[in-house]
């Protein structure tokens, strides 16, 4: 038996954009457009690697801040880019038949078994897979927060010798970090590790977080975010209710808001969505002083002016009939 220590890229339609209108046979959060893989062997030992970049069928125009992150152009896609099919082809043969994957978080296996369904492929062979960050949480502090891949090298002392933010690079280096945990007594007790998590809190947290919170059972992100900026919006010193601006999205499902209490000023609110088991939302909500870190990337962020969900066009009123002009004034 083999572990495949897997990590993925994948493109988002930029909001508003014609690809994002476009209904596709199932709903997926990102289209695979590069896939790394190393394998790792029961003794431990980081033998193989896989990469293959993967040219988008659905969402062709690459998001900005997705080829920001991950430094892929376009460009790249089109001349080393293969079709998802042949893409999967391969790397199901360079998996083999015994394994068991290894991600560092929740997302890859899920995005994984997405754009396999779009395809009308069968996902069986994903079934064995364990999130490692889990594993190394309850083998160093037993924390239940995401824990960067960043984090968990330096706490190995691990230099970094791929480039991050590349599906292989991080691969590489989340099988370096493998390779220094007992992953045979890590699955044994992985149930115990997932239901400690679940009960705690998702996401990793910056300094100046003052107050943290987990929510449960939201019918979607409208619901769930509604929620954060009304009846859930409370100040953390005073218990009063809190004004918001405007959410900002952020990788990752995470969005910010610069929230206001009309006695002790100004709180950044973070929020992390996640789906359960049933398929509503979960949400873990980080509150931090004003003056943080991350009060300060919501402030360059709201600098750049450019909020999840883009203005609508303006009509143009007729000029021609006063009754058109008045009926379009009051719709």
């Amino acid at each position: 038996m083999d572990y495949i220590v897997l990590d993925m890229e994948w493109n988002q339609p930029w909001p508003g954009s014609p690809s994002s209108k476009k209904p596709l046979p199932v709903q997926i959060r990102g289209e695979i457009i590069q896939i790394g893989a190393v394998r790792l062997t029961e003794a431990s030992t980081v033998a193989d690697e896989f990469q293959v970049m993967v040219k988008p069928k659905f969402y062709r125009h690459l998001n900005r801040r997705v080829s920001k992150l991950t430094g892929i152009k376009e460009t790249r896609l089109r001349d080393e880019g293969i079709p998802f099919l042949e893409a999967m082809e391969r790397f199901r043969q360079w998996c083999g038949e015994d394994i068991v994957f290894l991600t560092w978080g929740f997302d890859d296996i899920g995005i994984l078994r997405e754009n396999l369904r779009l395809y009308s492929l069968e996902e069986g062979w994903t079934e064995r897979w364990y999130n490692a960050q889990m594993i190394f949480n309850a083998q160093t502090d037993g924390s239940n927060s995401q824990k960067a891949l960043k984090t968990a090298m330096e706490t190995f002392g691990i230099e970094a010798s791929r480039p991050a933010h590349d599906a292989l690079g991080d691969a590489y280096h989340t099988a370096l970090i493998c390779a220094k945990l007992d992953l045979e007594r890590g699955t044994r007790e992985y149930d115990q590790a997932l239901k400690s998590h679940e009960n705690g809190f998702h996401g990793a947290e910056l300094p100046g977080c003052i107050d943290r919170k987990v929510f449960y059972d939201y019918a979607d992100k409208h619901a769930a975010l509604s929620a954060m900026a009304g009846a859930e919006n409370i100040c953390p010193i005073c218990g009063g209710k809190m004004l918001g601006s405007r959410w900002f999205a952020q990788p990752g499902r995470r969005y910010m808001d610069l929230a206001t209490c009309p006695v002790d000023g100004k709180f950044l609110i973070r929020v992390r969505l996640s789906q359960q088991e049933d398929g509503r939302i979960r949400v873990s909500r980080l509150t931090y002083e004003a003056t943080s870190e991350a009060a300060e990337a919501y402030a360059r962020r709201a600098e750049k002016a450019d909020p999840e969900e883009p203005a609508r066009p303006r009509r143009r009123r007729r000029r021609s009939r006063p009754a058109a002009k008045k009926e379009n004034e009051t719709t």
